[in-house]
């Protein structure tokens, strides 16, 4: 489904299904140099049984126009922005890793607008070393299998997704690199060089630099109306599981707050599938 945000086309997947704005919408929200494909089995299945559904594909990401915005804050606005062009109220927001903090500050600035907030893969702060930075500026295909081999917590995981013989290294690392030369072709900077953040050399470096300098996640928090969930796995080497400890005991303080702790690494949704869909119905019919 393609949308017109602020002037400018973005893409959203709808789970096989036709939109209807008439439905509980269900909005998805992708990590750093991902797209809205990392959620299709919870998209379809969300699709399916009774909600409209919209995966997005983030400026400068997947097929979505650029430019890449350059903070938290902005994507956020933005995705509230999408959810006007949409046609849509307001709706239940899951986001994975980057995009769980974007869930976040999109909830804590439109809280009448979110039914649930559910984060997957997170942790605030969400540090990323300088050295990991420094090394998806420089050798970005490099970074990449870096950083797969620190999101699964095996080689060979059984079920696999979307299939049983999947190859979850692989399929990740294809997308990721599908990714960045997409976005490299797309003249993802556009103008916003001169914006916060500074210019970086492409979409990698400047998604971590993002998720590291975003400072508002508690306050966010504190502004929470809606249910919230944490969806973490216990060998996560990219989100640790105790780096979300502070933003759950400031979610604890404003909302009703559940931790759902998966024996996966920072790739939920591929390494636990079955487990992640029994999560995400849970926390929507809650």
């Amino acid at each position: 489904m393609e949308l017109l945000v602020n002037g400018r086309k973005a893409y959203a997947y709808t789970g096989g299904k036709t939109f209807d704005a008439s439905l509980p919408c269900v909005v998805f929200i992708h990590g750093a140099l991902n797209d809205h494909s990392v959620w299709t089995l919870l998209a379809r299945w969300c699709a399916h049984h009774g909600h409209s559904v919209l995966a997005l594909d983030l400026p400068g990401h997947g097929l979505s126009q650029g430019p890449a915005l350059r903070s938290i804050e902005a994507m956020a606005d933005w995705t509230l922005a999408a959810l006007d062009a949409a046609g849509i109220p307001g709706a239940a927001l899951v986001g994975h890793s980057m995009g769980s903090l974007v869930a976040l500050e999109a909830a804590g600035r439109a809280a009448q607008r979110v039914s649930r907030l559910i984060m997957v893969g997170t942790a605030y702060p969400m540090a990323v070393s300088q050295a990991l930075i420094d090394s998806a500026r420089d050798t970005p295909l490099a970074a990449i299998d870096m950083v797969n081999n620190w999101s699964l917590s095996g080689h060979a995981s059984k079920p696999s997704y979307p299939g049983p013989g999947s190859w979850l290294h692989g399929s990740l690392r294809a997308l990721m690199r599908q990714v960045l030369a997409r976005a490299d072709r797309l003249a993802w900077r556009g103008d916003a060089d001169d914006q916060p953040g500074g210019a970086a050399a492409n979409l990698f470096e400047l998604d971590f630099d993002i998720c590291r300098r975003y400072a508002g996640g508690l306050d966010a928090a504190a502004r929470l109306t809606c249910p919230a969930h944490l969806v973490l796995g216990s060998n996560d080497r990219m989100t640790q599981a105790k780096q979300a400890s502070e933003l759950q005991a400031a979610l604890a303080r404003a909302v009703p707050t559940q931790r759902h702790l998966l024996a996966c690494g920072h790739a939920l949704m591929q390494e636990q599938p079955d487990a992640m869909l029994a999560l995400l119905r849970r926390a929507l019919s809650a």
